[in-house]
């Protein structure tokens, strides 16, 4: 890392410290530093907030495009298009300045269709498409679209039909991940599992150059079967510095019910917090996919009312948003080290 980038660094952290603690949680994460879009800097801020807010897990598409959309949103909600403007509204009263955009669709022309929206609204600041890593064309698909600076990793796990599991022992993906590591982008996970999590301690045994960032990890509550499997791979991505945890999920259903107090996802969080520490966590909505349980300012709420409960050095020490995440999604135009 730089001296430059050192600077910015603390000149964040130490802005943080006079902003609000539990903004914090809106996007917790680590690295070098992730600048803030310019465009969005004059963004209006909530009451009392000044610390910007870059959200790392929305979702984009349109159902009423000729082709449809494989995903539409939740299930129980009307479908409608979730598009940036859309997203916009609701998010800036809220404080959040940026969004990455995690793909939703397993058609890989879908990623040339969101770069593209993504294009016509700053508050889009990076996209992670969807490739897959043991597929033929995979190097050439992953340098067609790494070269627009808004792309910015892959997204794979188990939906789609899609198994990471069988991969990690995959001579092929793990060729590919390995492009992925080189190029500097990050694999998005999909969707929490405790083989999931066994799975990228393999894959990040063969690939300990691969940023990963582990999604919906609130949301996994182990069985007695899995709760030392779920502990001791935790423990065992603990001691891998490139490896993140995006708190989205965290307002889910716990025994068949949806609460949108705290209560019952705080001992969950304080783990995670725990075990993964300040700088390696990253805060992502889930929108719109999140209005199945809550709406977002709900959603941001809960996890702000986490962080402004914290002592402070959990609390005081986090860096600021954008900054949080930069490690792990790293840059793009769109984030400029003015909006600290």
């Amino acid at each position: 890392m730089s001296r430059t980038n050192n600077q910015a660094d603390a000149i964040n952290r130490r802005a943080f410290l006079t902003g609000v603690a539990g903004v914090a949680a809106a996007a917790v994460g680590s690295g070098r530093a992730l600048d803030l879009p310019s465009q969005t800097a004059s963004l209006p801020q909530p009451p009392g907030s000044a610390i910007p807010i870059i959200d790392t897990h929305i979702h984009l598409f349109d159902p009423t495009r000729p082709q449809g959309a494989p995903y539409s949103g939740p299930p129980g909600q009307p479908p409608q298009p979730a598009l940036p403007p859309r997203y916009r509204a609701l998010a800036a009263p809220l404080g959040i300045v940026g969004a990455i955009k995690i793909e939703a669709s397993p058609w890989v022309e879908d990623n040339l269709w969101v770069l593209e929206v993504a294009e016509r609204d700053t508050i889009v600041v990076g996209v992670v498409g969807n490739l897959e890593p043991d597929k033929p064309d995979f190097a050439e698909m992953l340098a067609r679209y790494h070269k627009n600076p808004l792309f910015r990793g892959i997204r794979y796990g188990n939906l789609w039909g899609r198994d990471i599991t069988k991969q990690a022992d995959n001579p092929a993906f793990i060729d590919g991940v390995k492009l992925v590591a080189g190029a500097d982008l990050v694999l998005d996970t999909a969707n929490p599992r405790v083989n999931l999590l066994e799975a990228i301690v393999k894959i990040t045994d063969k690939v300990p150059d691969l940023r990963v960032v582990l999604d919906h990890l609130p949301s996994l509550d182990p069985t007695p079967d899995n709760r030392q499997a779920y502990d001791m791979a935790l423990r065992e991505l603990q001691k891998r510095q490139r490896i993140y945890v995006k708190l989205s999920a965290v307002i889910h259903r716990v025994n068949g019910q949806v609460s949108t107090e705290l209560a019952p996802y705080r001992d969950r969080l304080d783990q995670l917090v725990g075990i993964f520490g300040q700088d390696r966590i990253l805060f992502g909505s889930d929108w719109p996919n999140s209005d199945g349980v809550a709406p977002i300012d709900k959603v941001v709420g809960v996890v702000r009312e986490y962080f402004a409960t914290q002592p402070r050095t959990v609390a005081g020490r986090t860096p600021s948003p954008h900054i949080n995440g930069s490690r792990a999604i790293h840059r793009s135009p769109r984030f400029s080290a003015e909006c600290s």
